[in-house]
């Protein structure tokens, strides 16, 4: 009997969760990992504010009733909240992106996804890997 695989915990970045809804590229396949159960993909209420407020940004063109659809459709049923208690200060270059370390420690992630330099710069923190999308699709085999 082989082992049975653990399901990886990933914490996207905002940039990555809205390039895979929302463009047609190699990154539309991440959409389809999270809802066939390949990865638990992990969000704070921190990042999902910026999520929810990104998707209204005009560039988009979403209307209200769109942007209910994608976050009612495509978040909530896959995305496991997580309570971040103690939130990290001061660890990123860009303080904005410590939300993301701070989902990650707090829900045992194993990685945080991003095309961010100022996160991937860090390669690692504790014992959450930093990857490119890429490096992401790789590893899933896509």
């Amino acid at each position: 009997m082989g082992k049975k695989r653990k399901v990886k915990k990933v914490v996207l970045d905002t940039n990555v969760i809205l390039s895979a809804l929302l463009f047609k590229g190699k990154l539309s396949k991440i959409v389809e990992l999270w809802e066939n159960g390949s990865f638990i993909p992990l969000i704070s209420k921190e990042i999902f504010k910026e999520l929810q407020r990104t998707l209204e940004y005009p560039k988009f063109h979403l209307t209200k009733n769109e942007t209910f659809l994608v976050i009612n459709d495509y978040i909530l049923p896959y995305f496991e909240v997580v309570d971040v208690a103690e939130p990290l200060n001061n660890v990123c270059r860009d303080e904005d992106d410590d939300k993301f370390l701070s989902c990650a420690i707090s829900g045992d992630s194993d990685l945080i996804v991003s095309g961010d330099m100022d996160l991937l710069s860090l390669k690692s923190y504790k014992d959450v890997k930093i990857i490119t999308p890429s490096e992401f699709l790789s590893i899933c085999k896509i």
